[in-house]
C-alpha cells in the first residue's frame, strides 16, 4: 500500500465499511436480532484505519469490547462479524462470543475483551512472546480512557519498559468512560503523559484523521522494531453514539457531538480524495455501492445461518498446547 492513492482509497473504504456495518448493527439490535451488550465504533473509524495501514499482518492486535471496527480492519469479514452478533454458528467464534468477544488466531486478533483493562497485560504478554521468539513483530494493545485508570496499566508499563517489550500501547480517548468524563476521574487529562514516569516515548494524536494516526503509528512501530521497547499513543477520538445501545448519552451536549461530526473522518478523507484528484466521484460512488451491497449481504447471511447446536457448548474451551519455543 505504498502508493498514496491506494492508501487513501483503503482508508475511505474501510472507514465506510465500519460505519455502515455499525449503523446496520444498531438497526438489527432494534429488531431484537442482536441481543446482549453492543458497543458501536461510529466516529472512531480513523483509529482502526490508520493503525492497520501502518503495521503488518504479522503484528498482533488486542482490544476492548468496542471492537467491531477494529476486527473489520484486521480482516474479519462482514459476514463473520454480523453472524457473530446474531449468535450464529457461522460467526467468527461460532456464535459463542457475541459483540464483545471476537477472536481470530489466523489474523493475529486476540479480542474483544470484556473486562476493563484486562487486555493491557494480555497484549504485553503477546508482545513478550514475540521478543522471546526473536521476531520483530509487535502487539498493538488498545484500551479506552477509562481503562487508563486500572492498576494493570502501570504494572504492564513498568514491565514493558524494564524488559524492552515490543508493545504499542494505544489509548482510544473518546472522552468518556461510560458516562464519566476524563476530567472527573483524574487530574491527568492529557493521558499520553502517563508514560512519562516510565520514560516511555509517548505522544497525543488526532484520532479523527487517519493520516495523523498512520504517521504516529509508523513512527512508533519503527521505534519498537529497532529494539527500543514500548511506545504509548493517546489517540484522541470521539464516539457519536452512547457508550452502548442502552446509553442515551445525556451527559454531553448536542453541540459537543455536532462539533466532532464537523471533523468526521470519512467526510475528511472523501473531500481530500476528490479535491486532490486522487480519485473521481464515480470511483467513490463505486465504493459506496460495493459497501452497501456487502452490508446487505452480511445481514442476509446472518439471518440465514443456523444457531450453534447445544452439543457444541463445551467445545473450544480448552486446547492442547505445545511449547516449541521452550529452551533446554
Amino acid at each position: 500500500m505504498q502508493h498514496p492513492k491506494d492508501r487513501y482509497m483503503y482508508w475511505y473504504e474501510l472507514m465506510l465499511r465500519i460505519r455502515r456495518f455499525e449503523e446496520r448493527a444498531l438497526v438489527m439490535y432494534g429488531q431484537q436480532k442482536i441481543r446482549g451488550f453492543c458497543h458501536v465504533y461510529i466516529g472512531q473509524e480513523a483509529v482502526a484505519a490508520g493503525i492497520e495501514s501502518a503495521i503488518r499482518r504479522e503484528d498482533s492486535i488486542v482490544t476492548a469490547y468496542r471492537q467491531h471496527g477494529t476486527a473489520l480492519g484486521r480482516g474479519v469479514s462482514s459476514r463473520e462479524a454480523m453472524a457473530e452478533l446474531f449468535g450464529k454458528e457461522t460467526g467468527i467464534v461460532k456464535g459463542k462470543g457475541g459483540s464483545m468477544h471476537f477472536f481470530s488466531k489466523p489474523l493475529n486478533y486476540y479480542g474483544g475483551n470484556g473486562i476493563v483493562g484486562a487486555q493491557i497485560p494480555i497484549g504485553t504478554g503477546i508482545a513478550f512472546a514475540e521478543k522471546y521468539k526473536g521476531t520483530d513483530n509487535l502487539c498493538v494493545t488498545l484500551f479506552g480512557d477509562g481503562a487508563s485508570r486500572q492498576g494493570a496499566l502501570h504494572e504492564s508499563f513498568n514491565m514493558a519498559m524494564a524488559w524492552k517489550i515490543p508493545v504499542l500501547y494505544v489509548v482510544e480517548n473518546n472522552g468518556y468512560a461510560m458516562g464519566t468524563s476524563v476530567g472527573r476521574t483524574s487530574n491527568v487529562v492529557e493521558l499520553y503523559k502517563l508514560g512519562a514516569s516510565y520514560d516511555m516515548p509517548s505522544e497525543a494524536v488526532d484520532g479523527m484523521n487517519p493520516e495523523a494516526v498512520h504517521e504516529a503509528v509508523t513512527r512508533a512501530a519503527e521505534h519498537i522494531r529497532a529494539g527500543n521497547g514500548p511506545y504509548f499513543l493517546e489517540i484522541r477520538t470521539y464516539r457519536y453514539k452512547g457508550h452502548s445501545v442502552s446509553d442515551p448519552a445525556k451527559y454531553r451536549t448536542k453541540e459537543e457531538v455536532e462539533s466532532y461530526k464537523e471533523r468526521d473522518p470519512i467526510k475528511l478523507i472523501e473531500s481530500k480524495i476528490l479535491e486532490n484528484g486522487i480519485a473521481t466521484e464515480e470511483e467513490i460512488q463505486a465504493i459506496r455501492d460495493r459497501v452497501k451491497a456487502e452490508i446487505d449481504d452480511c445481514v442476509e447471511f446472518a439471518e440465514n445461518s443456523e444457531y450453534p447446536a447445544g452439543s457444541t457448548l463445551y467445545e473450544d474451551n480448552y486446547v492442547q498446547a505445545d511449547y516449541p519455543y521452550i529452551r533446554d
